[in-house]
């Protein structure tokens, strides 16, 4: 995944305007938290066919976009509970 391209940007601008810039995990709990990061519920490296999906991508902090991966750049547990709970969506 190229996160300099034009697409990625243009791509990121529109999930972090349909997220209103609000971190939504920590949305859950009701904590308004600025996002400036989009991750990849599933890792585009494994799930290319995901890449580019909205249902796919979601808005977070810095904060939260570390608790969703190892240093190592993996998914970490909380990564991986999420992406359980997402249920891909299939084209139409």
């Amino acid at each position: 995944m190229d996160y300099g391209s034009m697409r990625w940007k243009a791509k990121r601008n529109h999930i972090l305007r349909r997220d209103k810039y609000k971190d939504k995990i920590e949305a859950r709990y009701g904590r308004a938290v600025e996002a400036t990061i989009v991750h990849h519920i599933y890792p585009s490296d494994e799930y290319p066919q995901y890449a580019w999906e909205d249902w796919n991508l979601i808005s977070v902090s810095p904060s939260t976009h570390q608790k969703l991966h190892n240093r190592d750049g993996s998914l970490s547990e909380k990564g991986i509970e999420l992406m359980k709970r997402t249920i891909p969506k299939e084209k139409k």
